[in-house]
């Protein structure tokens, strides 16, 4: 059983709502019922950029990136699970890297200071680096299933 929503889409729409009241109190506090706290902004721009990388893990779930496949629709069943199974290695192999990247960022921002939040600029790129680790999951989830053609315990738990 596939379930509706995924952890990522959860977590997505909850740093989306959380935006939302952030927004919210920017938006109050330019008018003339009280000042806006100036950590708003940063936060918003934090929270963004946290819900577009998380919503990837998402989207990757669902395989539902955008493409354009009406090429490889052309060929053979075979040849396209073939061309699947390339193309998600490769990508498994990029995403692998930019994790190492991504955690060099974190211990290079370690002691530099927010502009107006109480924590360092690590704390944005470790956005990178967690969204990629579950994105790295859903390729090696989608994988697994396109090679043996079957779903893994997990999927069918879900």
């Amino acid at each position: 059983m596939f379930r509706k929503y995924s952890f990522e889409g959860c977590i997505a729409a909850a740093l989306f709502i959380a935006l939302f009241f952030v927004i919210l109190i920017q938006i109050f506090g330019r008018t003339s019922l009280f000042t806006g706290p100036i950590w708003t902004e940063e936060l918003a721009r934090w929270l963004w950029v946290w819900m577009a990388l998380i919503g990837i893990g998402a989207v990757e779930r669902d395989n539902a990136q955008l493409r354009m496949s009406f090429l490889v629709e052309m060929l053979p069943s075979r040849v396209q699970t073939g061309l699947a199974i390339a193309f998600d290695t490769l990508y498994f192999a990029v995403v692998c890297k930019l994790i190492v990247v991504g955690y060099g960022a974190i211990m290079r921002t370690w002691d530099n200071e927010t502009v107006s939040l109480p924590t360092t600029d690590a704390v944005l790129y470790a956005s990178t680096f967690v969204a990629l680790i579950l994105i790295l999951h859903r390729i090696a989830r989608r994988l697994f299933t396109t090679i043996f053609g079957r779903p893994t315990l997990a999927e069918d738990a879900q």
